[in-house]
């Protein structure tokens, strides 16, 4: 691989990174904005979701996490699964921001601590190589 293909390479993993990470909490954020619509009910049946999934918010929060699978296969095509989902799991301090600022959720200090946390994981990951070598892997069809 050339340096302007792996400089390529990078850039692109790094939107499709930039993307999944921020699509999750925004998508979750979406969902819950749209079910806090719906009226309260307990429901085994599977119409009730169904009808919910139809609240705007929810069918927006719906349509982002297909966009934000779809990415994250393609990511998990480039960068080594042992680098994605740690580096990722910043989008769960991003979903905790969110939902204190937009849902007025409260949030208790060992929360923060959590969410604290799982951000220098996924800063220590970040440091890491993101791309997979795949002249390492064998029977991998391009």
């Amino acid at each position: 691989m050339g340096i302007s293909e792996t400089r390529r390479r990078g850039a692109e993993t790094l939107a499709l990174l930039l993307l999944v990470i921020f699509l999750k909490p925004f998508s979750n954020l979406f969902l819950a904005w749209g079910m806090k619509q719906v009226p309260q009910a307990l429901s085994l049946n599977p119409l009730f979701y169904v009808k919910a999934m139809f609240e705007p918010l929810v069918a927006v929060g719906i349509a982002m996490q297909i966009f934000w699978l779809l990415f994250r296969m393609k990511l998990l095509s480039l960068a080594d699964l042992s680098f994605v989902l740690p580096v990722t799991a910043v989008g769960y301090v991003l979903t905790t921001v969110l939902g204190r600022i937009f849902l007025h959720e409260q949030v208790s200090t060992e929360r923060w601590i959590a969410v604290f946390l799982i951000f220098l994981g996924t800063a220590l990951v970040g440091t890491s190589r993101r791309v997979a070598a795949p002249e390492a892997e064998p029977g991998r069809r391009e």
